[in-house]
């Protein structure tokens, strides 16, 4: 049986050209194979999405000076910037971080422009002590992909994070491959200064003077 208008169909064709339709299965066969050789697959597809986040150092200050005095001020500054679709915030210790969502709209180049500029906005509302923040994009990428754990006795800590800093971390840093090597949980010395405040007002200094000669002694021994 003929197709419409009395033209053979491809099954009649097949059927009656058998060496045709041999050459044509092969032919078939062999772009296949050379299309699966040059076809790229990736386990996840690189979607970079608008996020970038706010870090800022407090030396010394505890995770409620620092949430009340950094992490509040940044976020409501940040709050205006148009396209946000989520913030989040972490308050710890001596550290603060704001992770900032955008609409996948929104230009990461553009997003990330928006916040400096808030940052810097309110850069004089924060503490003069405070390390600058520092503004980065977050990429899908970039997050730690190995994890290597230091046990430490009690009371060697601190031992344990000078160690890592000087001689660990500077030779994994040059690794081929590695692009950052970070430090969580670790322990750096503290200082806790008690003041006499008779004796403070016989020599007429403040809490300020002592703070700042602190301070300063304390940047020129580590520099």
């Amino acid at each position: 049986q003929r197709g419409h208008g009395g033209t053979l169909t491809l099954p009649e064709t097949c059927i009656r050209r058998p060496v045709f339709a041999t050459v044509l299965s092969l032919a078939i066969l062999l772009i296949g194979l050379i299309s699966y050789g040059r076809l790229s697959v990736r386990e996840y597809p690189r979607i970079d999405e608008p996020v970038v986040s706010v870090s800022t150092t407090y030396r010394g200050a505890s995770a409620e000076v620092v949430e009340s005095q950094v992490t509040k001020v940044l976020e409501d500054s940040l709050s205006g910037i148009e396209g946000v679709e989520l913030m989040t915030s972490q308050s710890r210790s001596e550290t603060s971080r704001i992770n900032v969502r955008f609409r996948l709209t929104r230009d990461p180049d553009s997003a990330a422009a928006d916040v400096r500029d808030k940052v810097a906005r309110v850069r004089a509302k924060l503490p003069d002590t405070i390390d600058e923040p520092v503004i980065a994009k977050v990429e899908a990428d970039s997050q730690p992909i190995i994890y290597i754990g230091v046990d430490a006795a009690p009371g060697t800590a601190i031992a344990a994070t000078d160690y890592i800093n000087r001689y660990v971390r500077p030779r994994m840093s040059v690794l081929p491959g590695a692009a950052d090597v970070r430090i969580f949980g670790e322990r750096k010395i503290t200082m806790r200064v008690e003041i006499n405040r008779s004796r403070l007002a016989g020599y007429r200094l403040t809490v300020q003077d002592i703070e700042d000669a602190t301070s300063q002694n304390t940047k020129r021994l580590f520099r």
